[in-house]
């Protein structure tokens, strides 16, 4: 007899913005919505012996410290400290699933010494494969920290990392990965989480906000992302699969980077400023 999958509490955990970010570099072709404070978030989901973070932020020390600058992400604060407000130690969490190997969704994966780690196996080996191209290439790997990549070798060689080869059920019970290759990036998933709504889907960057799914003015067509290193075909395409995994229901797709700071979901905790939702 199959045993029935556990049910999580989803937590959507704001830990940066980046100030004056283009519209159009989330929305393809807006060029005349200017620009916006930025969230950036990741997700925690908790049941029984489990901590599974999907994504998680980046600290600000290092090459971390570098790439907030590029980014002009002026305004942070540890995602450490906002798993601690939920009563979570670094040391607590059990299994990471990245979404994508940018900077500010695996990041700080080396504070979390405990923690099994999942990727797409075509995420990591293509991005090796773009690092080691021209530099004229470089646009590539605009947000990618090469630190982060050895962060995950390391783990490697710990054997805490696991490689997925496309879409995988109970990647842990009750998690699942879905992968829209050559979208947002090489190798990019988005998540769902069994929860008491049902199935909860974690975008990643497959779209930054819900005007990617629904259009700018609700109208129903499918946006672009405006920055992605892959097809817009592709990338429409893994949006129409999340959409039908909600089948249409907005309240269940957590989009990391939404524009109203996740208004769909709970209020639960604020820390200096930077939020925490319930989203299931």
């Amino acid at each position: 007899m199959t045993s029935p999958l556990p049910i999580y509490d989803i937590y959507v955990i704001e830990y940066a913005r980046s100030k004056d970010q283009p519209i159009a570099s989330l929305l393809l072709g807006v060029y005349d919505r200017g620009n916006i404070d930025l969230p950036f978030s990741f997700v925690m989901a908790r049941a029984e012996h489990r901590v599974v973070l999907v994504d998680t932020g980046f600290m600000r020390e290092g090459s971390g410290e570098a790439m907030a600058k590029k980014f002009g992400i002026e305004q942070w604060i540890s995602p450490i400290r906002m798993l601690d407000r939920l009563g979570v130690a670094a040391e607590d969490v059990t299994d990471i699933v990245l979404t994508h190997a940018h900077y500010d969704h695996m990041g700080s994966i080396d504070k979390f010494p405990n923690a099994q780690i999942y990727i797409q196996k075509r995420e990591i080996l293509s991005w090796v494969e773009a690092m080691a191209m021209p530099q004229q290439f470089g646009f590539l790997t605009k947000a990618l920290d090469a630190e982060d990549v050895h962060e995950l070798l390391r783990a490697a060689e710990q054997h805490r990392l696991t490689l997925l080869g496309g879409d995988q059920q109970n990647i842990v019970p009750g998690i699942h990965g879905y992968l829209g290759a050559d979208s947002h990036t090489f190798g990019s998933q988005y998540v769902t989480v069994n929860s008491s709504r049902g199935s909860v889907v974690v975008a990643g960057d497959c779209a930054y906000s819900y005007a990617n799914l629904i259009g700018l003015n609700g109208e129903g067509v499918y946006i672009p992302l405006g920055f992605g290193i892959g097809s817009h075909f592709e990338s429409l395409k893994v949006i129409d699969r999340m959409m039908k995994e909600v089948e249409g229901n907005l309240d269940r797709v957590i989009a990391l980077h939404d524009f109203e700071r996740w208004t769909r979901f709970t209020p639960f905790a604020e820390v200096d400023g930077f939020k925490i939702a319930t989203a299931g």
